[in-house]
């Protein structure tokens, strides 16, 4: 299958008077046509940094570097003008809270209408009948009423569904969706992933999905990156990683994970936090929270080491030199 996306070397920079901070490191991926590629990880680990360089919406003080060809195109090497119409037409993003996303001082029709008017080139007219559609596309009732209704007017799964309204306007090749889930229910949170994975379906999408949660992952993707201190350190498709993880982290994360057969009193906890960007330790960057670290981990930063077909772990564990048998005490998630 054909790329729609592909990243290569990506490095996120931030800058202030005194310093310069890394914050996502020379990361590489794709996503093909059709596709849903998950990106799992901590808070803290650079997911949301990378999907927003990916729209072009680091602030002032944020430089992306490396390349990100979308269809083609290195949209790090156009100007804002043409970015913004490749925004919304070729790519869009549903982001983490929509309350703070969506103007409050506006109504639900008004905003889904000024997407159309400026990327799908209707007129206000056109543009209310398309937004009534959209709105049933996307499972809201009664869309006369919540067309001039305001956001504070709805429950937070309405406008989580707003705001894939908007992203799904122009029939985007690409969606990025960060964490958007976060914040609601569970019968909710099942709603909205069943939702996405309709739209993908129905509308030939490719979709990016953020999370921290391997559940998630599980129910909507087709592939996995997973994220550690701005670098991807395990790459593989969903059913593999979650059945054979190789990275101690991958394995941790998967741990965590409440499931109903463990038998437990007391959920497992990753121990120690992720470092701050800025102050990665010397070699592994997970290795001072890893139960399985060796000498070399705290001194050389491992490479990527194919496992089998497309998964990769970037772990000394399975270095020709260093490999050894780790045991994953585990239950994984999925069938």
């Amino acid at each position: 299958m054909d790329n729609i996306l592909k990243v290569e070397d990506l490095k996120v920079t931030f800058s202030n008077t005194k310093n310069q901070v890394t914050v996502v490191d020379n990361i590489n991926f794709h996503i093909e046509k059709g596709e849903a590629l998950g990106i799992v990880g901590e808070s803290g680990c650079g997911k949301s940094v990378t999907s927003l360089a990916i729209m072009r919406l680091l602030n002032k003080n944020g430089l992306a570097e490396g390349k990100i060809v979308l269809n083609g195109q290195d949209l790090l090497q156009i100007d804002e003008k043409n970015m913004r119409k490749i925004r919304g037409n070729q790519v869009a993003m549903i982001f983490q809270e929509p309350m703070t996303s969506l103007n409050p001082v506006l109504t639900i029709g008004k905003q889904i209408s000024e997407v159309l008017v400026l990327h799908g080139g209707v007129n206000k007219r056109e543009a209310k009948a398309k937004v009534l559609d959209l709105l049933k596309q996307v499972g809201i009732p009664r869309g006369e009423e919540i067309f001039y209704e305001y956001p504070h007017q709805l429950s937070g799964g309405m406008r989580q569904r707003i705001m894939i309204s908007m992203a799904i306007a122009c029939n985007p090749e690409l969606l990025i969706a960060d964490e958007p889930t976060t914040a609601l229910d569970v019968t909710i949170q099942a709603q909205i992933l069943k939702l996405l994975k309709k739209l993908q379906s129905d509308l030939g999408m490719s979709l990016v999905l953020i999370t921290h949660d391997l559940g998630v992952i599980a129910e909507v993707c087709d592939r996995v990156l997973v994220m550690y201190a701005g670098e991807v350190i395990e790459t593989a498709d969903v059913r593999t990683l979650l059945r054979n993880p190789k990275h101690p982290y991958t394995t941790g994360l998967i741990k965590s994970n409440p499931h109903k057969s463990k038998g437990i009193d007391r959920l497992y906890a990753i121990p120690g936090n992720v470092p701050a960007p800025g102050e990665h330790p010397v070699g592994c960057r997970f290795a001072p929270r890893c139960e399985h670290a060796m000498a070399i981990c705290s001194e050389n930063s491992p490479e990527f080491v194919h496992i089998a077909d497309n998964h990769y772990s970037k772990c000394w564990l399975y270095s020709d030199e260093h490999s050894k048998e780790v045991s994953h005490d585990y239950a994984p998630i999925g069938n």
